[in-house]
């Protein structure tokens, strides 16, 4: 009974994670629509101080919407034969016993790939991109002529989030998929970038002058949940970035001793 739900439940990842890997096109031609469109809405239903607005006003939809397909169109360039690159010199992940192979003995290995749970991580990187373009065009409207230095601050610093972060997590995720043996710590280093852009975004928007309470109260409320969104992210994978068996002979070509 067992033996059948894994079957089953291999299967199923098994058949996403192809489904994901040859609609990879589709799935950047529906982000370009459907994020243009929410853009184009966000922009049209926000108060604009000019009758005409300028570049300014466009430019954060613009890398909003194109930033993620255009990291997504080069990571696939530059980890085109990632899991021939070579394993990094020194281990950092020394949890658990391990036995060093060969790379040939690792990919005939079976739980060599991305299946199984790794399909949840990969999935969960790609989601967190339109999650985060839906928190920002909730959140901020679009800006055109004089406005407050606070919300010009808070303006540039959450689109610098939404554009920076959208993008390491789909360079994540094609370092996932083409199985490049350093995805784990670039996984680890995007987690520690978001966490510390959350923390720099709440220090600099407080200091900014004029930040009436009534933004500052919901503002933090955003900011401490997209901390904890991370922080829950890493606790519950990066135990098994470290002890997963397939994790292991994957990405650092060794299997359980």
């Amino acid at each position: 009974m067992i033996d059948t739900l894994k079957h089953r439940l291999h299967a199923k990842s098994a058949a996403l994670l192809i489904s994901l890997e040859n609609r990879l096109d589709h799935i950047m031609l529906a982000w370009l629509g459907l994020a243009g469109l929410a853009s184009a809405i966000r922009i049209a239903v926000s108060p604009i101080h000019t009758n005409v607005p300028d570049f300014a006003t466009y430019a954060p939809y613009i890398l909003l919407v194109f930033a993620p397909a255009v990291s997504l169109l080069l990571a696939l360039r530059w980890f085109a034969n990632g899991e021939r690159a070579s394993q990094p010199q020194t281990r950092l992940a020394r949890l658990g016993k391990w036995r060093g192979v060969a790379r040939h003995e690792a990919r005939n290995h079976e739980l060599y790939g991305t299946t199984g749970i790794m399909v949840s991580l990969l999935v969960g990187m790609l989601i967190n991109v339109p999650v985060r373009a839906a928190e920002y065009l909730t959140a901020m409207p679009a800006l055109s002529g004089p406005v407050p230095s606070w919300l010009a601050t808070l303006h540039t610093l959450m689109t610098a989030d939404v554009v920076l972060m959208s993008s390491l997590y789909v360079i994540a995720f094609v370092a996932a998929l083409r199985k490049v043996p350093l995805f784990p710590r670039m996984l680890a280093a995007v987690w520690m970038v978001d966490l510390a852009w959350q923390l720099l975004t709440a220090q600099l928007v407080a200091g900014a002058p004029g930040l009436p309470h009534s933004v500052a109260v919901p503002l933090q409320t955003l900011l401490d949940g997209n901390v904890k969104k991370v922080l829950i992210s890493v606790a519950l994978w990066l135990p098994y970035l470290l002890l997963s068996a397939r994790v292991n002979v994957t990405y650092r070509n060794r299997v359980p001793a």
